[in-house]
């Protein structure tokens, strides 16, 4: 079997699979050994985060994935994306006009996998605990339209929302939104640690070097009831220090497949190579960079320094020079294929120009060269960010507007100290909570926002974000969401560069591979197995 390059489509931005050849027709035996995944995303304990499994806590995609394997939520993304469908639940749904009042029927005889039943009081306990625990990450954010939640008998959970929200069903389907049971879970308290237990398809095991998770065992939950069909009996998720050792256990066959992060070069190399017996799988995400400021700090205060800066930055050149193919100049927080999206940065700005952001520079009675430091994290996002600060680094400093220095950080340390402020400019990714522009708005943007921003426009807040998420319509939606975009590239709170594509690399016998990653990045397990090789 030649290795080869399947390449997946896009149907309006969401995943779309097109089964191109063996190793993606989703089904597969159960038995036999377990599928073994490789990471490159790093699982930490440390005096800043020691609960990174928490569900009322964790907040990165990685710590996501180990979630969406164990903890059972009421909603789920279906299979080849669409709107969330019941998982936990048997039927949920708006029970009032406005869309503030939703329900939820648990499914009958739902199990906690060491045997106690799953009720609406565990669903209560779980929400109220998230919320209350307020936890630093800012997850709970996304429950925070709650107003109250009530239970009728066991299977019966009612949420009572402040607001209208259309995409509160989504917010059911994340983590935060999970299951637990509360002799394991303390009202008051985050789990520190890596134990994680739940309704899910699979059971943890973790295996601790440390304070670093290196290898997650999942088995499968024997006890699970819900919506997914799982299709192997065991999976393992190892951690690797960098792509080029992931790569070289998938050439030894030490593992089966590897997600994130493969580096650029490996990606050509696996898409050019037909010699292996390796599967190269290409398919659309949702995945954005962007740049982040302290709007309070004394560098990038003056909104004419970040918008001098947007009138600078050439993204066509630093997607070739870096990403190649791999991704996509992007013009707003919004990817350009989700419903809502505006090329706001563009309208606004044009075209890279020296000259108009020297203007810009000129006007404010700002003094040049203007001083700032990129902040980037060495160990979460591939290997190529640092080559992708090299060239920011290089694009602006050759302006002569700006003198930059850029400074790599590991993620346990970066990510704390971007929400306490301690960095002016700071690189970070998103990966959707859920596959709609408001998740790529509000939590940047909101109260409560992922980064601890300073930055806070009232009409954003008040008006326009309440405005759009009444619209059960999502193209009705559009007018208040490219408001809220234009906002953005006017006042430049955060930086939008590119949106890339996802990869997936394995060998011939996996199958599923189609459907192991969905377009917001989470890891479906379930759906992987073994076949026959062509």
């Amino acid at each position: 079997m030649n290795r080869k390059t399947l390449v997946l489509a896009a149907a309006m931005g969401l995943l779309a699979p097109v089964l191109a050849a063996c190793g993606d027709t989703g089904g597969g035996s159960s038995s036999g050994d377990a599928i073994v995944v490789g990471t490159t995303d790093r699982f930490t304990a440390s005096k800043d985060d020691p609960a990174p499994l928490d569900p009322a806590s964790a907040y990165d995609v990685g710590t996501w994935n180990i979630l969406r394997q164990t903890v059972q939520t009421l909603m789920v993304q279906p299979r080849g994306e669409g709107d969330p469908v019941p998982e936990a639940a048997e039927s949920c749904g708006f029970t009032d006009a406005g869309n503030e009042r939703y329900s939820c029927t648990l499914r009958d005889g739902l199990k906690f996998a060491n045997g106690d039943k799953v009720t609406a009081a565990d669903v209560k306990y779980s929400i109220d605990r998230a919320l209350s625990l307020e936890a630093e990450s800012g997850v709970f954010a996304l429950l925070s339209g709650i107003d109250t939640v009530e239970t009728q008998g066991d299977r019966e959970v009612i949420f009572h929302l402040k607001t209208a929200d259309a995409t509160f069903p989504y917010k059911l389907s994340t983590p935060v939104a999970g299951i637990v049971n509360p002799d394991d879970y303390e009202k008051g308290k985050l789990r520190d640690g890596f134990e994680v237990d739940g309704s899910g398809p699979y059971t943890l095991d973790a295996t601790v070097e440390g304070d670093e998770l290196v290898r997650a065992t999942f088995t499968r939950n024997p006890s699970y009831k819900g919506s997914l069909k799982v299709n192997n009996d065991k999976v393992e998720i190892v951690s690797f220090e960098g792509a080029d050792a992931m790569g070289d256990a998938l050439e030894k066959g030490d593992i089966d497949l590897m997600t994130r992060s493969m580096s650029p070069e490996q990606i050509r190399e696996l898409a050019g190579n037909a010699e292996d017996d390796v599967d190269l799988v290409e398919m659309p995400g949702l995945e954005i960079r962007y740049l982040a400021f302290n709007t309070a700090a004394e560098s990038v205060e003056d909104k004419a320094v970040r918008k001098a800066m947007a009138q600078i930055i050439n993204r066509s050149e630093l997607v070739s020079k870096v990403y190649g193919s791999q991704a996509e100049p992007l013009y707003s927080l919004v990817p350009a294929s989700v419903t809502g999206h505006s090329n706001s940065f563009f309208n606004t700005y044009g075209d890279p120009s020296t000259a108009k952001a020297s203007a810009l520079l000129q006007e404010a009675g700002v003094s040049t060269p203007v001083k700032v430091t990129l902040h980037y994290t060495t160990d979460h996002y591939g290997p190529a960010t640092k080559s992708e600060f090299e060239q920011l680094q290089k694009q602006f400093n050759d302006s002569g507007l700006f003198d930059v220095d850029i400074e790599g950080t590991p993620w346990s340390t970066f990510r704390p100290a971007g929400q306490k402020g301690e960095y002016d400019v700071y690189g970070m990714g998103w990966f959707p909570d859920f596959p709609d522009a408001d998740n790529f708005l509000a939590p940047f943007l909101d109260a409560d926002n992922f980064l601890g921003s300073p930055y806070a426009n009232s009409k954003i807040r008040k008006d326009l974000i309440p405005q759009s998420r009444r619209q059960a319509d999502r193209l009705s939606a559009s007018g208040s969401l490219t408001n809220i975009q234009d906002i953005v590239a006017d006042d430049v709170p955060v930086l939008p560069l590119w949106q890339g594509k996802q990869y997936v690399a394995a060998r011939d016998d996996v199958t599923g591979t189609a459907y192991a990653l969905n377009s917001s990045a989470t890891l479906q397990l379930w759906e992987l197995g073994r076949g026959v090789s062509d």
